[in-house]
């Protein structure tokens, strides 16, 4: 099981239809590249507070699909 440590906090408003913009900063770290597909997870506590997470898995040349 991976720890991972926060390295951005940033407020994203919300457009037209849903859509949010990832700041060029986080693309560039991420690697993310037009076309690629993220994973998206939405999570909620006992308390009702809800997460969203995000996340972009490597690539894999030897794998067809």
């Amino acid at each position: 099981m991976a720890i991972f440590r926060v390295m951005y906090y940033r407020n994203i408003n919300v457009g037209s239809g849903g859509r949010i913009t990832i700041p060029q900063e986080m693309r560039d770290h991420l690697r993310i590249s037009d076309g690629d597909a993220l994973t998206v997870r939405l999570e909620e506590s006992e308390g009702g507070q809800r997460q969203f997470t995000v996340w972009r898995a490597e690539t894999n040349p030897n794998l067809q699909g």
